[in-house]
């Protein structure tokens, strides 16, 4: 079982086209909004791993598998693991990783992985060099 998550805030003075590019980024998959509190949420799931396939893509393309490795493993909880990039850096085609939200300043784009075996998703996407 694997379950992907993926989100980001949608504020007014965003173009909603914009922060889907973000998203898509690093998820290739459907994306729809929501409402949340005083903004928009553009958000998709998923139960299949080729959803992250441009997440996996990206990790290799910047050559940061040690960095995105020791991340995963800071942030799992069980059998979870959560990311958070930077929205603007994302549009632009790049990684950055945060450990909070508020180091963005329109919000984060945030995947988060569920599997009942989270270590070999980690090791998928960031394996031991």
């Amino acid at each position: 079982m694997i379950r992907i998550y993926v989100e980001a805030p949608l504020y007014p003075t965003e173009n909603p086209e914009k922060v889907k590019k973000a998203i898509k980024t690093f998820y290739k998959g459907r994306v729809a909004e929501r409402e949340g509190p005083g903004y928009k949420i553009i958000y998709g799931e998923s139960a299949e791993l080729s959803s992250i396939k441009p997440l996996y893509e990206a990790i290799r393309a910047s050559q940061i598998i040690s960095a995105v490795r020791s991340y995963l493993y800071r942030r799992k909880r069980g059998n979870r693991v959560e990311l958070l990039f930077h929205k603007q850096a994302a549009y632009m085609g790049k990684i950055s990783l945060l450990d909070n939200e508020r180091e963005s300043p329109l919000g984060a784009v945030r995947i988060v992985i569920e599997a009942d075996d989270i270590r070999s998703i980690i090791d998928w996407l960031a394996p031991r060099l």
